[in-house]
C-alpha cells in the first residue's frame, strides 16, 4: 500500500506494483549513478537525460521504496518510457523536491 505522506508513488513492473520513494539513500544512489558532485547538479543533468539516466533514477527510487530492482533487471523488463517518466516525476513531486 502506498504511503503518500511518506512521498511514495507506485509503478507496475512485470505485473507487480512496486513502490518508489525519494529517500536520502535514493538521492545518494542517484548522485553516484549519475556521477554528480552533489544534488544541486541534478536538475541541470535532467535537462539532457539519457535512457541510462532513467534506469539509474528508477532503480534508486525503487530501492528507496523498499523494492530494490537491479538496473539489469529493469533493462529487460517491458517498461513504457512515458509511464516510467511519469512515475519518476511523481516520486520527486511527492517528496516536495
Amino acid at each position: 500500500m502506498t504511503n503518500h505522506i511518506r512521498g511514495e508513488t507506485e509503478l507496475l513492473i512485470n505485473g507487480k506494483v512496486h513502490i518508489l520513494c525519494l529517500t536520502l539513500g535514493a538521492l545518494a544512489e542517484i548522485e553516484a549513478g549519475l556521477d554528480l558532485g552533489d544534488s544541486s547538479q541534478l536538475s541541470e543533468r535532467l535537462k539532457k537525460i539519457t535512457a541510462k539516466d532513467v534506469l539509474v533514477l528508477l532503480a534508486a527510487l525503487l530501492a528507496g521504496g523498499g523494492n530494490p530492482v537491479s538496473i539489469q533487471q529493469l533493462r529487460i523488463s517491458p517498461l513504457d518510457p512515458e509511464v516510467v517518466a511519469k512515475a519518476i516525476a511523481d516520486a520527486f513531486l511527492a517528496s516536495g523536491k
